[in-house]
């Protein structure tokens, strides 16, 4: 197979969304601006009251994956529920939705929000939710790493999740040294958010380093190559510590920052003597964490007015004016406001 080639790197700055909250958008800038079949990509982090309230979607669907923190959501159509993290919501706005996302948690949510096109043949189907709680999601493991299959397929495991357009969505973390080869059917578009961590991605001779927080377009081909040579291993940090020093955790934390290779460190100083003092490593600099995230073009032209996304100018317009005036799918829309939006 032939490993794909980086084609541009794009790094995520963060800007305002929804009413007092911020996000890093990766797809959906000038940059990016629809990366066939994927419209948008946001790196969200929410805390209350800060939030997405009542807001509409027609001619695409939302993929909501939640990393930390807790997320309440709700639709007109009577649908509500909550995502805690490292669970998933695949939703088709199809011909309308309107719904509220709104943080339930006192620590901060953090995720991933991704649109994901729908044929002109798809775009006023019927609204669906496919929901997957966090332990419903295939997480094998093999040589170091670790990917959570959130549709399609890796490591011999398979996502029950059915895409209307054909998509691949993996999250995985490397520890130092793991290289992983993820087969991408041809043709597909396929790209990389890194998290945090950092990973060297392409083919060997012409490898790129990417730091957290950068969107990494390939060219074609038929596999994406990724390895983590960057970070320190636990065992090694601790093995020439003095006996003080050995009680320590390690944890991936998430930050506003871009995470670096170098381990940060907190130390609790104590007043006694006998006490111990703690090595708390601020941030899990051995372990890469990113998203790989491949579909088929749809190859149809895309007007898009901000949560609608429809092939022509005039089913833009009949959007607009079927939302406004609760028609062809919006009808519950007429008078509906959430409970959860009082929140803010």
């Amino acid at each position: 197979m032939t490993v794909r080639k980086v084609e541009r790197t794009v790094l995520s700055v963060e800007q305002a969304e929804g009413v007092g909250a911020h996000v890093r958008r990766s797809i959906g800038t000038k940059e990016l601006r629809n990366l066939d079949p994927f419209l948008m990509l946001d790196e969200f982090r929410v805390r209350k009251p800060a939030g997405f309230p009542d807001h509409p979607h027609r001619g695409f669907e939302t993929v909501t994956y939640v990393l930390q923190g807790v997320m309440a959501h709700q639709d007109f159509g009577g649908h509500s529920g909550r995502l805690e993290a490292g669970d998933l919501q695949w939703m088709t706005a199809g011909q309308g939705v309107v719904h509220a996302e709104m943080p339930l948690s006192e620590e901060p949510v953090v995720g991933l929000q991704l649109w994901v096109n729908l044929a002109s043949r798809d775009k006023m189907v019927e609204p669906a939710y496919q929901e997957l709680k966090g332990s419903e999601i295939p997480k094998p493991s093999q040589g170091g790493v670790t990917v959570s299959v959130i549709s399609g397929e890796a490591l011999g495991a398979k996502s029950k999740v059915y895409t209307r357009t054909p998509t691949l969505y993996l999250d995985f973390t490397l520890q130092t040294g793991a290289v992983h080869v993820q087969p991408v059917p041809s043709g597909w578009t396929a790209f990389i958010y890194t998290l945090s961590g950092a990973i060297h991605a392409g083919p060997d001779e012409e490898r790129q380093k990417v730091e957290p927080h950068h969107t990494v377009v390939f060219g074609n081909g038929g596999c994406v190559k990724v390895e983590n040579k960057e970070g320190i291993p636990a065992q090694r940090l601790t093995s020439n510590l003095p006996p003080p020093f050995k009680a320590c955790r390690m944890w991936g934390m998430w930050g506003s920052r871009s995470m670096t290779s170098q381990l940060q460190m907190e130390v609790s100083t104590r007043q006694r003597k006998d006490e111990p003092m703690t090595l708390l490593p601020l941030q899990g600099a051995d372990i890469a964490h990113f998203v790989l995230i491949a579909g088929e073009p749809i190859r149809e032209p895309v007007v898009q007015q901000g949560p609608f996304v429809m092939t022509t100018g005039e089913e833009i317009r009949q959007a607009v004016s079927d939302f406004h005036t609760a028609r062809n799918g919006f009808e519950r829309a007429q008078n509906w406001r959430s409970k959860i939006r009082d929140s803010l």
